[in-house]
């Protein structure tokens, strides 16, 4: 899981710098356009690594079938409407709000289709992020709140957590998510490109071709392979929370290359986002320990010292069959050689007598046990 965890924050370190870089290149370009190249070329980069022919086949099974369509709708919503998000909100604002959204739909779609429930580790960090957000939504003198702006924000998270979901269902039904990405991408990118039609202008500045090189190849390529990578080895609300670390670092990068400065109650959003990602990426450990719990616990316990295994040492059915009268099954088979027991004997040892060693015709001469002198064994008249 520790590896899965790495690859999910590097991807969302990746696309941290997508709205920051849109705004340092300061083009003219329509963000949907800009949308619309970065999906192309950057989609065909990385299928020239990940996809294969017996891959492109898996695409089509039955289960896979019906979530790649799905796949490819809601990352072309997630690309038009995150990068309009950052051109009327600015870049830490719309990434905050989009990447806010993303564990709550992606937590819902794991509980609705699995029945993944997230445990303490997840919970508490997803209310540590999702309170940072709130916090970096709090307006400072430099905010810009745009009320369609923070809608395309959560359309956008809400695209990106359905894509996290349809992503595990692929892999779950056999599909090989290696060429699904890419073939996700491209194919979203074919869905917008009427917009490169519609609003081509400065599309060839050479600000705008660096910008496109960048969202293409760094963040789109690169990130989308790590991703892929990653959310393979955690649970989709996991994921969900670790991608919170993109709008850290468009905060961080807005701070630092565009001058915005962060208010008091942004600075601790942003310091509740650092301790949510900590805390969600945790629960590693918390297995390796219930893992150890069975060698401790007391159900292993109680077969060395329950008390049903000292039952049959101490009981008083054991005892029974030790001191009682009734299982004394071995007197001595010569009275005489025994002159310790009592002189009134038992009439429950009386039946058991072994035979006297010289019978005697007189039946009043008793053959019990001999008394502590050398007469006791006169009949008495």
């Amino acid at each position: 899981m520790a590896s899965g965890i790495v690859a999910l924050l590097a991807a969302a370190v990746l696309w941290g710098t997508v709205g920051p870089a849109q705004l340092l290149a300061d083009t003219d370009v329509a963000p949907v356009a800009l949308g619309a190249c970065r999906m192309l070329l950057g989609g065909l980069a990385l299928g020239v690594f990940t996809v294969r022919r017996a891959g492109l086949r898996t695409l089509w099974r039955p289960g896979a079938r019906l979530w790649m369509p799905v796949s490819i709708l809601v990352t072309a919503a997630f690309q038009a409407c995150f990068l309009e998000a950052v051109d009327r909100t600015g870049a830490a604002l719309a990434t905050a709000v989009t990447f806010g959204t993303v564990p709550v739909v992606s937590g819902l779609w794991a509980r609705g289709l699995d029945g993944e429930r997230g445990g303490a580790a997840w919970w508490c960090g997803t209310v540590c992020s999702v309170a940072g957000v709130g916090l970096l939504l709090v307006p400072g003198e430099a905010a810009r709140a745009d009320a369609a702006g923070v809608f395309l924000g959560v359309v956008a998270g809400a695209g990106f957590g359905t894509y996290i979901t349809a992503t595990k269902r692929l892999a779950r039904h056999g599909a090989d998510t290696a060429t699904a990405a890419p073939v996700s991408v491209v194919c979203a990118g074919v869905l917008v490109s009427p917009w490169l039609f519609a609003a081509p202008d400065g599309i060839t500045e050479p600000r705008a071709v660096a910008l496109v090189c960048w969202l293409a190849l760094g963040t789109t390529a690169l990130g989308y392979l790590l991703f892929t990578r990653g959310v393979a080895r955690v649970s989709a609300a996991t994921a969900g929370t670790l991608s919170l670390a993109e709008p850290l670092v468009a905060t961080v990068l807005g701070f630092v290359l565009l001058g915005e400065r962060l208010s008091l109650p942004a600075a601790c959003g942003a310091g509740l986002l650092l301790t949510g990602l900590v805390v969600v990426s945790l629960p590693a450990r918390g297995r390796s320990r219930d893992d150890a719990a069975p060698h401790t616990g007391p159900a292993d316990a109680a077969p060395h010292t329950g008390p049903a295994d000292a039952a049959p040492h101490t009981g008083p059915a054991d005892a029974a069959q030790h001191t009682g009268p009734a299982p004394s099954p071995d007197p001595d088979p010569n009275p005489l050689s025994n002159p310790a027991p009592a002189p009134s004997p038992s009439p429950a040892r009386r039946p058991s007598p072994a035979p006297a060693p010289a019978p005697h015709p007189a039946r009043g001469r008793a053959a019990g046990p001999a008394g502590p002198a050398s007469g006791g064994g006169h009949a008495q008249g």
